[in-house]
């Protein structure tokens, strides 16, 4: 794979694969640097948001940049993308990170509004009127961004070190006095971090038999399916990757116990499961089934770009940070101040970290199988067009050597299909942000080089994805995985209908904590 294809899916610059650029180096210009195209910079009127802004002592309203909010956002994102490349996709794991990153946030920030209320920072008092300067809200939310992320990304301790240090805030300065930004800021780390301790994440490796293991599986899943076996074809079945050095595996399934983790606005994982997938035998499914076998045999050079921009590259940030990165957009086209960025960052990713939760309830309950294996069931010794892997393009093939459009290295998602997590996480966070902005209206424009993440020997055009609305976005984020053969219709359709759902009720959630 090509080492910065990471960077491309944010921007609009046209990727040129035989450019060899260090990725972090890229990834902190481009992402300052982003301009949203085809709409106004202005910002939005009050009335259409739900959190109002309050000029505060030291600052203006007119916009100079990015808000310090924003290059917090940058920062967690950089290390969520180094964190994916040390320890392999981790889309549940790394949404709690950023999510709590920005309820500590928030919490820290609320003690210098007149009305915000802390999720989790409820021994500190507001501050008085005169001390809620921009410079301390500045100051409060880089001590909380700061503690969270080194507590999540501890092998990132040092850049992040030297990052507070180029702000001109001291690393060391662990004061949890609650009358200054500071102590402010590191108590609101402090809070969220202990309240999360033990919410079913198995963080710390302290349940049941993990022995220390961070995020080890207590919930003793095993699945039904064997690699090599296929008893029951309704459940999930692991299949096989092949590394680049050669070496094969099949991963287990990706903490097939998420489901237990305690939500931050839901009040419960279950609180909107789906109802039951369609099972084999029925005319649903076998509709389904050749549905995304239609799709990859007449994949067009739009459709590759969809999968692949939506499927991410190396250096990851997945799909918490994925909308993430949309929510920053916001922030430029809206000229956002640091108020808003905190609000709609917060907002945002605890709507991600919701869906998440509550798509893996659904996903463990049903434990339903992938196309991967469901093809290979439907059109096992009938004659096929396919995609033939690496190198071979499409072929006609035998419906049980079917394979999604996707590297050897990562063939299919390593848990159970029904829902479909970039479904529920796109439903859910486009839904918030068409809330608080008051207006679906996105208008994002991407460049994109067909087949480069997939089949980079046999590129093809250059396509120019539009992402005129949030709701929009978030169908072409669903979509892409039919087309790319790693869920069927239903996983799609009924994940965008669970985020949204998720994606109002943690709006209304969030309406408690700013309006009194």
């Amino acid at each position: 794979m090509v080492p910065n294809a990471h960077i491309s899916r944010f921007y609009k610059a046209t990727f040129t694969p035989k450019i060899q650029i260090r990725p972090m180096i890229l990834f902190r210009f481009l992402i300052v640097s982003t301009l949203i195209l085809g709409l106004s910079s202005g910002c939005k009127p009050d009335l259409k948001q739900p959190f109002i802004h309050r000029k505060t002592k030291g600052e203006s309203l007119s916009y100079t940049g990015p808000s310090l909010a924003y290059k917090w956002a940058e920062k967690a994102l950089e290390r969520t993308a180094s964190d994916n490349e040390r320890n392999s996709p981790r889309p549940t794991i790394t949404s709690r990170y950023l999510a709590l990153v920005f309820v500590a946030v928030f919490d820290a920030w609320s003690r210098y509004d007149s009305v915000a209320k802390p999720v989790f920072l409820l021994a500190s008092d507001r501050r008085p009127i005169d001390e809620r300067t921009l410079q301390r809200k500045e100051k409060a939310i880089s001590y909380a961004a700061y503690r969270t992320l080194v507590a999540f990304y501890p092998a990132d301790s040092l850049l992040l070190k030297e990052y507070m240090q180029s702000i001109g805030f001291d690393p060391l300065n662990t004061s949890l006095n609650p009358d200054t930004p500071e102590g402010i800021g590191n108590l609101a780390a402090k809070a969220v971090l202990e309240a999360r301790k033990h919410d079913g994440s198995n963080q710390h490796g302290d349940v049941g038999s993990s022995n220390g293991q961070a995020y080890f599986d207590y919930s003793g899943y095993r699945p039904v399916n064997s690699p090599d076996v296929n008893t029951d074809i309704n459940r999930w079945q692991p299949k096989y990757f092949v590394m680049e050095n050669g070496d094969r595996h099949a991963p287990g399934c990706l903490t097939p116990f998420w489901g237990k983790v305690k939500p931050v606005s839901l009040s419960a994982s279950d609180q909107f499961r789906s109802p039951p997938p369609p099972k084999v035998g029925s005319k649903q499914l076998e509709k389904e089934v050749k549905e995304v076998v239609e799709l990859q045999a007449n994949m067009t050079d739009e459709q590759k770009a969809i999968v692949e921009f939506m499927r991410d590259g190396p250096y990851s940030v997945q799909q918490a940070g994925h909308w993430l990165k949309f929510a920053m957009n916001v922030s430029v086209r809206d000229s956002h101040s640091l108020d808003q960025d905190v609000n709609l960052f917060f907002l945002n990713q605890v709507a991600a970290m919701d869906a998440f939760i509550a798509c893996w309830d659904t996903k463990l309950y049903y434990d339903y199988a992938r196309p991967f294996a469901l093809v290979h069931h439907y059109y096992k010794d009938k004659k096929i067009t396919g995609w033939g892997g690496p190198g071979k393009g499409w072929v006609t093939m035998k419906g049980q050597d079917w394979r999604p459009y996707s590297p050897d290295a990562f063939l299919c998602p390593a848990f159970p299909g029904y829902v479909s997590g970039h479904s529920t996480v796109s439903g859910a966070c486009s839904e918030v942000l068409r809330l608080y902005t008051g207006d679906d209206t996105f208008g994002e424009e991407i460049k994109w080089v067909a087949g480069h993440l997939t089949e980079p020997d046999r590129t093809g055009d250059t396509i120019t994805l539009k992402l005129i609305t949030f709701t929009s976005t978030a169908e072409m984020a669903g979509i892409s995985r039919v087309i790319g053969g790693y869920h069927i219709q239903s996983d799609n359709l009924e994940g965008l209908a669970l985020g949204r759902k998720v994606g109002n009720e943690v709006y209304k959630w969030y309406l408690e904590h700013v309006r009194q």
